[in-house]
Order: C-alpha cells, then sequence, then structure tokens
C-alpha cells in the first residue's frame, strides 16, 4: 500500500466521522428533552446493576448477552467515540449506543425479562423503556 492511500482511507474515516458528530450533534439539539443529564445520571447504577443481572440470566440469549458485556466494557471505558468534554454531543454517543443496545436487548429477550432484572423504580423503567423506545412511562 502507497501512502497515498493509507492518506485516503484515514482522510475517509475522519470525514465519516465529522459527518456522525454533526449529525449527533444535530439529533441532540433537537430532542434535548429525550433523556436528560440528570435522569441519565440518577438511572446509571440501576442501568449497571440491570445490565449485570442480564449478563448473568442463563435464560437470556447468548448473543444477548455478549452485547450486553460489549455495552458494560463500552461504558466503563475512559475511551469514547465522542469525548465527554464536548458540549451537548459529549455524552450523546453513550446514550445512543445505550438506547440502540437496550432496543435490541428488549426486541430479543423481552420487555419481561428487563422489568424483572429492574432494580430501580417503576418510573426508572419506563424511562429505560422509553430510551428503547419500545414503551411508555409507567
Amino acid at each position: 500500500m502507497t501512502w497515498e492511500t493509507v492518506a485516503g482511507v484515514i482522510g475517509g474515516l475522519l470525514l465519516v466521522y465529522a459527518a456522525l458528530l454533526v449529525l449527533l450533534w444535530g439529533y441532540a439539539r433537537r430532542h434535548p428533552g429525550t433523556v436528560t443529564m440528570k435522569d441519565a445520571l440518577r438511572l446509571l447504577p440501576d442501568l449497571l446493576r440491570l445490565i449485570r443481572r442480564l449478563i448473568a440470566d442463563r435464560t437470556v440469549a447468548a448473543g444477548v448477552r455478549i452485547r450486553l458485556a460489549l455495552l458494560l466494557a463500552y461504558l466503563l471505558s475512559p475511551i469514547d467515540l465522542v469525548p465527554d468534554f464536548l458540549p451537548v454531543i459529549g455524552y450523546a454517543d453513550d446514550v445512543v449506543i445505550v438506547a440502540l443496545v437496550l432496543r435490541s436487548v428488549v426486541a430479543r429477550a423481552g420487555e419481561e425479562a428487563v422489568a424483572r432484572h429492574w432494580p430501580g423504580t417503576p418510573e426508572g423503567l419506563g424511562l429505560i423503556l422509553k430510551l428503547a423506545s419500545l414503551g411508555a412511562a409507567r
């Protein structure tokens, strides 16, 4: 491979990354009330316990448990797709990734599995299901 090819690949990846940042910023600006930072911080301990409990549940499909383990590793990792110090979009990437994985988990494992393992309040469960775009606040 020549240096021009490598530079082109790196430039293309940077361009795609920049486009993703712009789209994420636009989404965060249009939907500020999806989940507020206060709600997200309040739900984080319960969400981490939910993920741990679902990973340990052998009745949940292996693919779901693998996705949850990867999500847990991403959330605990100090490296993010978008650095957290960037205003508006710093934490938005984490919320989007959690929402996508939760949507997948609820679709495969079922809402009842999430409700069975949810350690928090019914309001928190409603917010989690709202974040997954599958249920209404209870």
